[in-house]
């Protein structure tokens, strides 16, 4: 038997997971599953769905980028990169946004860090895909406390998109 309610006790934080095609277009999207796996060499993993364009982007260049979402973030940023595609939406137009030297969207308002990896290790998982890839670039963007799934669902009351990693 398997509680449900259980697995809420799981620990997330909230990224804004952002990655490239081959002809430039950017997107990206947010996902609950990001984590460092070494330190020495230091490599990130993602896991996103397989219908997400992200998830067909990072696939296609072996190229991914994270940045944490901060605390303070209002539920319209959250909703540009969790609640819309990017395949009939352009997430970037109204976003403070950098390209990376490697061409990576970081987002630069309302996120903490940016780290970008170059994707050495597919794993499918059914639905999703992990990606682990060896840390290229990481930099801070500000101090403040990053999201955490727990926050946004029981004090933002935020809602979990289809799709998404945990219920």
């Amino acid at each position: 038997m398997i509680d449900e309610h259980s697995l809420h006790f799981i620990t997330y934080g909230l990224y804004i997971i952002s990655a490239k095609n081959k002809e430039g277009k950017i997107n990206a999207m947010l996902a609950n599953t990001m984590f460092q796996v070494t330190a020495e060499p230091a490599r990130l993993a993602v896991v996103i769905n397989k219908k997400s364009l992200t998830h067909d982007y990072v696939k296609e260049t072996k190229m991914f980028a994270a940045m944490p979402l901060v605390q303070d973030v209002k539920m319209p940023f959250i909703g540009i990169f969790g609640f819309r595609t990017g395949r009939n939406f352009n997430k970037f137009e109204k976003v403070k946004y950098e390209i990376s030297e490697n061409g990576l969207p970081a987002v630069t308002e309302n996120t903490t860090a940016f780290y970008e990896a170059d994707v050495e290790l597919e794993v499918d998982i059914d639905t999703h895909t992990m990606f682990i890839g060896r840390l290229k670039t990481a930099r801070q963007i500000c101090e403040k406390v990053c999201l955490t799934y727990d926050y946004y669902t029981n004090v933002l009351k935020g809602k979990t998109p289809e799709g998404a990693t945990h219920k």
